[in-house]
C-alpha cells in the first residue's frame, strides 16, 4: 500500500469520479454544452463510482487491463440490464431524438429474452470503451510512473466509492426518467445477473495467474551482454490506437445481425492483437494512453453527426460538439505531454548504458 498523503491520492480519484460520466454521456454528443455540468454531477456517483471501484479492484489484485475490460463489461450489463433496464425496454429511447433507432434495434431481437443484440453490443461496448477504460487511461497518464499501478483509496475510500455507485444506481432505478417505469421480467433480470457474475468471475480469476500487484513498477531486466534480444518489441502507439478506432467505427457500419457479427469479430481481433502486443517488452504508458483514448477521440469526431437526447438548436448542438472536440484534444494532448515528459526525465536520470524503466 502506498504511503502517499490522502490529499495526493484523492486528487486522481476525484478526477476519475468526474471524468467518467463526461466521457460516458457527453463525449459523443448526447448533450449540449450547457447541459454537461448537470449530467456530470448527477451521474458522477453511478458512473464515476463504478469506474473507481473497477480501477481500484484491478490495481489491488493485479488484474491488468484485461481485468479492467471484463469488469467494465460486467458494469455495462448491470447498468443496462438491471439499473435503467434499457436493454430490455424497447421504448427506452422513444422520448428522445433516437426514437428512430427502435426499428433497427428490434431487427436483432434475441428470441425468448426480449433484448436487442445490436443494443447489447452498443451499450456494453460503449461502457467498456468510454465509461471505464478511457477515463482510467487518461487519469493514470497524468500521474508519475510509480503511481499509475498503485491503489488510490484505502478501505474508507473504497466504502465511499461503493456507496456512491450503489446510491447513484438506486436513484436512476427509482427515477421516472431513469428506468422509465419499466420493469424487466424475472427471467431477463436473472440472465443479466448471471452474465454480469460470469464476467466478474472471469476478471477475478486473473488474480490467480497474475499474482498480487507490485507496489512499484518492476524495472526491466537488461539484456545480458552478448545475448541478442530475440523477442520483438511492441508497435508504435499509433498502431494499437488505429486498431481500436477501426473496431469502434467498424462496429457501426453494418445493420442487423451481420453488423452484430462484424462488431463482435472486430472486438475479438482487437482484443487479441492488443493482448499480444502488450506482452512484449517495451509496452508502456504511451501505448496504454493511445489505446485507451482512441475510442474517445473517434466518439468526439462522430459527435457532429449525432443528435442530442433532447431537441436542440443547430447552433447549440454545434457549440457543444466543438466544445467536446476541444476538451478531448486538451485531455489527450495533456496526457500525452505528461507521459512523454515523465519518460524523458527517467531516461535522463538513468545511468549511462542502462535502460530507464519502466517504459512510459
Amino acid at each position: 500500500m502506498t504511503t502517499e498523503p490522502p490529499r495526493r491520492r484523492l486528487v486522481p480519484a476525484i478526477a476519475l469520479l468526474l471524468l467518467a460520466p463526461w466521457t460516458a454521456e457527453c463525449s459523443w454528443g448526447g448533450f449540449t454544452l450547457t447541459g454537461m455540468p448537470f449530467v456530470v454531477l448527477v451521474l458522477a456517483p453511478m458512473y464515476g463510482g463504478a469506474a473507481l471501484l473497477i480501477r481500484e479492484t484491478a490495481r489491488r489484485f493485479g488484474l491488468g487491463w484485461p481485468g479492467i475490460a471484463l469488469l467494465a463489461a460486467a458494469f455495462g450489463v448491470i447498468q443496462a440490464g438491471l439499473v435503467d433496464q434499457s436493454l430490455f425496454n424497447p421504448g427506452f429511447l422513444d422520448d428522445t431524438e433516437f426514437a428512430d433507432t427502435r426499428a433497427a434495434a428490434e431487427a436483432t431481437l434475441v428470441p425468448g429474452l426480449g433484448f436487442s443484440a445490436r443494443q447489447a453490443v452498443d451499450y456494453v461496448g460503449n461502457h467498456v470503451v468510454l465509461t471505464v477504460c478511457a477515463p482510467i487511461a487518461l487519469v493514470e497518464s497524468y500521474l508519475g510512473a510509480g503511481r499509475r499501478a498503485r491503489p488510490w483509496l484505502g478501505r474508507p475510500g473504497l466504502t465511499a466509492a461503493a456507496l456512491l455507485w450503489l446510491g447513484g444506481s438506486l436513484l436512476v432505478f427509482a427515477d421516472d426518467g431513469g428506468r422509465k417505469n419499466f420493469l424487466a421480467s424475472p427471467v431477463q433480470l436473472a440472465v443479466a445477473t448471471g452474465v454480469a457474475l460470469a464476467l466478474i468471475t472471469a476478471a477475478l480469476l486473473r488474480h490467480r495467474h497474475a499474482g498480487p500487484p507490485p507496489d512499484a513498477p518492476t524495472p526491466d531486466a537488461p539484456t545480458p551482454a552478448g545475448r541478442p534480444q530475440t523477442e520483438a518489441g511492441p508497435p508504435r502507439p499509433l498502431r494499437p490506437a488505429l486498431v481500436v478506432a477501426a473496431a469502434y467505427v467498424g462496429s457501426t457500419i453494418a445493420p442487423g445481425w451481420p453488423g452484430v457479427v462484424l462488431a463482435l469479430a472486430l472486438a475479438g481481433i482487437a482484443a487479441a492483437l492488443l493482448t499480444r502486443w502488450s506482452r512484449r517488452p517495451g509496452w508502456g504508458q504511451r501505448h496504454v494512453l493511445a489505446t485507451g483514448s482512441a475510442g474517445l477521440v473517434v466518439a468526439a469526431a462522430l459527435a457532429y453527426a449525432v443528435p442530442t437526447y433532447a431537441p436542440a438548436s443547430p447552433a447549440a448542438a454545434l457549440v457543444g460538439d466543438v466544445a467536446i472536440s476541444v476538451i478531448v484534444l486538451l485531455l489527450v494532448g495533456g496526457a500525452w505531454w505528461r507521459v512523454t515528459a515523465v519518460r524523458d526525465r527517467r531516461r535522463a536520470a538513468a545511468p549511462a548504458g542502462r535502460p530507464a524503466s519502466p517504459p512510459a
